[in-house]
């Protein structure tokens, strides 16, 4: 039952930090961004294909990526104890 709970704990923590940096890219691209008005009249028609607001993913896939990365954690948790012993 302890290698489950760890595993689960080292899935929570592998999330966060995921969520976190994707954040954190997500800021520094907007702050950094500097639009090219003058350029963008010249190309009118273009405009509307080039940008993407969000892309939506599944709620299932949140629930197997959680579990998927479980179950590698408790694989290497289960490695690591057998090679220290």
């Amino acid at each position: 039952m302890k290698v489950v709970l760890q595993a689960i704990i080292g899935s929570i923590s592998i999330h966060i930090i995921y969520l976190v940096i994707m954040m954190l890219v997500g800021y520094i691209k907007t702050k950094n961004y500097k639009p090219d008005i003058e350029n963008a009249w010249v190309k009118v028609g273009n405009l509307q294909n080039e940008v993407e607001f969000v892309s939506v993913t599944p709620p299932h896939f949140y629930v197997l990526s959680f579990l998927g990365v479980s179950i590698i954690c408790g694989i290497v948790i289960l490695s690591y104890e057998k090679l220290m012993n």
